[in-house]
């Protein structure tokens, strides 16, 4: 009888011991957690990707920029258009001397008001390194139509915003917008916006929408979503090379049960001091920007042009950027 027992003991030949589990501690959930950036703000999700694509725009434009220090600027804009205001702009920029990293110096301002007295203006100033604040107001006819705040608070790896858009008091009537992006891993974001608004203007008294975000990074490319009661919006990016990037676009409205995509591409030729960004969408909008730096002088051409082959509509225009 010893013998069977000590026999049944012995371990079987070929049948490894079950491995041992040790919890994870404090300390490397905190050193994991560490290793997260900051996502950015919920305003640039679909930023890449916009910037790919072409904005076209119609007439003849000409910008003339003048540096007077090393801390201000003025700009002269003339517009010619016929299917938008054209006339004559006045513009300013302040950059001042709190500098933070070495691209972002504040505090900034900048405006630009035309010859009947309709400004708009911008102020972005960072109080703190993780604080930043943005007021816009924009004002026609001697009336403020729009007035926005906007602030944000950037975490290791978290980014939270509040704005505040066209508070009336007198009115009882403004909009209250507040967006959160959470990095969950080194290439996964998500957050979400909840958007209220109140006034006599709005069905009800009020209003408040809640809307999921979502963005995927992975080393060149980058999947960006939003969900929401109003619809969904998916943008794809891709660096394809030094000279190539391209993006795809899917805006789907579930009120009007309609959807439109777009894909756009950017050709960078460093050397040629050419840039040129294209975009085609299922409206079967066809667009163009090419822009030129007409070195050595200090001049850039830029050349524009949509067209629309079911509508048989075709729109150009040419701006000249001087300083």
């Amino acid at each position: 009888m010893g013998n069977v027992l000590a026999a049944s003991a012995e371990p079987k030949m070929g049948v490894a011991p079950p491995p041992s589990f040790t919890p994870p501690t404090l300390a490397s959930l905190e050193s994991k957690k560490s290793n997260l950036s900051n996502p950015g703000t919920y305003e640039e999700l679909h930023k890449k990707c916009k910037d790919v694509m072409a904005m076209p725009f119609e007439g003849a434009k000409v910008i003339l920029n003048k540096g007077l220090s090393n801390n201000f600027q003025v700009s002269h804009t003339l517009n010619l258009s016929s299917t938008q205001p054209s006339g004559y702009r006045f513009g300013a920029t302040y950059v001042g001397t709190r500098q933070f990293s070495p691209s972002e110096v504040f505090p900034v301002l900048l405006g630009d008001i035309d010859p009947a007295g309709n400004l708009n203006a911008n102020i972005i100033h960072q109080f703190h390194p993780r604080v930043r604040c943005k007021f816009a107001a924009q004002i026609q006819e001697s009336k403020v139509t729009a007035a926005q705040l906007t602030s944000d608070y950037k975490g290791d790896d978290f980014t939270g915003s509040l704005t505040v858009g066209n508070p009336n008091i007198l009115n009882n009537s403004g909009v209250f917008v507040g967006h959160y992006l959470q990095s969950v891993t080194e290439n996964l974001a998500l957050g979400g916006e909840l958007a209220y608004q109140y006034g006599p203007n709005v069905p009800g008294g009020e209003i408040a929408v809640v809307t999921a975000a979502a963005r995927y990074a992975n080393g060149s490319s980058t999947w960006s979503g939003t969900l929401g009661a109003g619809g969904i919006h998916v943008c794809y990016y891709q660096k394809c090379s030094e000279q190539l990037q391209i993006g795809v676009e899917v805006e789907t409205s579930l009120r009007m049960m309609e959807s439109t995509a777009t894909i756009g591409y950017q050709v960078d030729l460093p050397k040629a001091d050419l840039v040129f960004r294209g975009s085609v969408d299922s409206n079967w909008n066809v667009c163009g920007v090419l822009e030129k730096r007409l070195q050595p002088l200090p001049l850039s051409f830029a050349l524009s042009g949509r067209l629309n082959h079911t509508k048989n509509a075709f729109k150009l225009g040419c701006g000249l950027i001087i300083g």
